[in-house]
C-alpha cells in the first residue's frame, strides 16, 4: 500500500472487532508518531497508549459515553508537554505538531490493517484523572486503535474546485 492508498482507504471506525492488536503493529503505529515533522523540532508530543479493559471503559465515560471509544481495544491520549511556543504565524505549535503526529499513526494503521477514530468530545479533566497525567501537560486529542468491524465505503469529500483557490483568496460556490 502506498501513502495515497492509505489516505484514501483511511475513514473514523466507530466499530471495532474484539481483537487484541499485535504489539509489533502498535510499535510500528507509535512508530510512525515519532517521526513526524514538529515545530522547531520540540517533539512536544507524548502518547499514553491505554489497553486496560477497566481505564478504557473509564475513558469511555469521560468521552461523552460514546460506545465505540469502550469497545476499541487501544485508546491512545495525545498529549503534549509543552512551553506554549507560539510560532511566527501566530499559531501554538502544540496542537498542530500533536495532530499531525496523530495523521502519521492514523496513515500507518491502515497499511496494517487498523482503523482509528479522532476524538475530540472528552473532558481533559477527567482523561488527566483517569490517566494519572500531570497537570502541566494538554490532552490535545484521544485516538481509537483496533481491527474495524465495519466498512463505511467511499468517504464524501468536496471536490477540489470547491476548496483550492489559485494565486489569491478567490469566491468559491457557497455550500
Amino acid at each position: 500500500m502506498n501513502v495515497a492508498d492509505a489516505i484514501r482507504s483511511r475513514y473514523s471506525v466507530r466499530k471495532y472487532k474484539n481483537k487484541k492488536i499485535e504489539e509489533d503493529k502498535l510499535l510500528r503505529v507509535l512508530e510512525a508518531g515519532r517521526a513526524a515533522p514538529s515545530a522547531k523540532n520540540l517533539q512536544e508530543w507524548r502518547f499514553v497508549v491505554v489497553q486496560d479493559p477497566e481505564k478504557i471503559r473509564r475513558l469511555m465515560a469521560a468521552a461523552k459515553n460514546q460506545r465505540f471509544v469502550g469497545e476499541a481495544p487501544v485508546v491512545i491520549a495525545a498529549c503534549a508537554e509543552t512551553d506554549y511556543y507560539i510560532m511566527s504565524c501566530g499559531q501554538s505549535s502544540y496542537p498542530i505538531d500533536v495532530a499531525i503526529a496523530i495523521d502519521h499513526i492514523t496513515l500507518a494503521a491502515v497499511e496494517d490493517g487498523l482503523g482509528t477514530c479522532w476524538v475530540g468530545a472528552f473532558y481533559e479533566d477527567q482523561i488527566k484523572e483517569i490517566l494519572n497525567i500531570p497537570a502541566r501537560i494538554r490532552v490535545v486529542q484521544l485516538l481509537t486503535l483496533g481491527y474495524p468491524d465495519d466498512s463505511i465505503g467511499t468517504k464524501k469529500r468536496k471536490p477540489l474546485s470547491e476548496i483550492v483557490m489559485y494565486d489569491e483568496w478567490a469566491a468559491l460556490p457557497l455550500f
